[in-house]
């Protein structure tokens, strides 16, 4: 009896414990990078806006959450979010077993495919691995595109930038022979004037082992009740109707994926 009184006592400490450390999550830090239209980018007057910035604020609209936005380079996303410089990391990022090494994404909250873009007078014809054999192709560093160019382009030459934004000036001077990214941060730059130099040659079947699941809100793997926030609001927004007021004002197809 005594045994019992003593762990039911110890119990309740260890929950009350618990609780009394569970995060607040009424402020939230989101971290992104600001160089990759129509996602996110900075307007010429400084501020942040795209698809997941509007997203991320009706995400937080929908938690009754205050949101800081920080904009941070591709490269240290990742290793900034472990380091607690922030909470969450909505910069266009792949869920994939690598990443997930590392930390935790909540659901998907756009999922679409990988697009071809190349000069308007390009000898290259189809977006296929053989169409594309012997040409020089680009992508962003750290991004799956960059995976898939390397290991599914694999008759093709790869070179890797920084940024979009680099990889589009070599396209447009001429340095490289085509560029791999998501259809609709190519087509964004293609219907500007910055794109008229090019085109848009197709669309490749996504690979899940190194596409993944699409998009996600990342974490830090001990922070799976954010990720699950995120995830939760996502739904709320897509039965709403929020999510596709969003959509529509930057797409004409349902970005979020099958």
């Amino acid at each position: 009896m005594g045994f019992m009184r003593f762990a039911t006592v110890a119990t309740l400490a260890l929950l009350a414990s618990t609780q009394s450390q569970a995060k607040d999550w009424s402020k939230i830090r989101i971290a992104t990078e600001a160089s990759y239209p129509p996602f996110a980018y900075t307007t010429a007057d400084g501020k942040l806006a795209g698809f997941e910035i509007e997203l991320g604020n009706a995400i937080c609209e929908e938690l009754k959450a205050e949101c800081e936005w920080m904009p941070v380079d591709w490269d240290g996303l990742i290793p900034g979010l472990i380091a607690g410089k922030y909470d969450s990391i909505m910069a266009s990022m792949s869920i994939t077993p690598e990443r997930k090494q590392r930390i935790q994404f909540s659901e998907k909250y756009y999922n679409t495919p990988p697009g071809i873009a190349v000069p308007k007078d390009s000898p290259i014809t189809e977006a296929t691995i053989d169409g594309m054999k012997g040409y020089l192709v680009g992508a962003q560093v750290g991004a799956t595109h960059a995976v898939f160019a390397e290991e599914i382009l694999s008759k093709s030459e790869v070179s890797l930038y920084p940024t979009a934004d680099e990889y589009k000036l070599d396209l447009e001077s001429g340095r490289l022979d085509a560029a791999v990214d998501d259809v609709v941060v190519l087509t964004d730059w293609l219907n500007s004037d910055e794109g008229a130099c090019c085109k848009l040659l197709g669309t490749m079947t996504p690979v899940p082992e190194i596409h993944g699941e699409g998009a996600g809100v990342g974490v830090r793997k001990s922070d799976q009740d954010l990720a699950d926030l995120f995830s939760k609001a996502v739904i709320a927004l897509r039965t709403n109707g929020k999510y596709k007021e969003i959509n529509d004002k930057y797409f004409e197809f349902d970005a979020y994926g099958e």
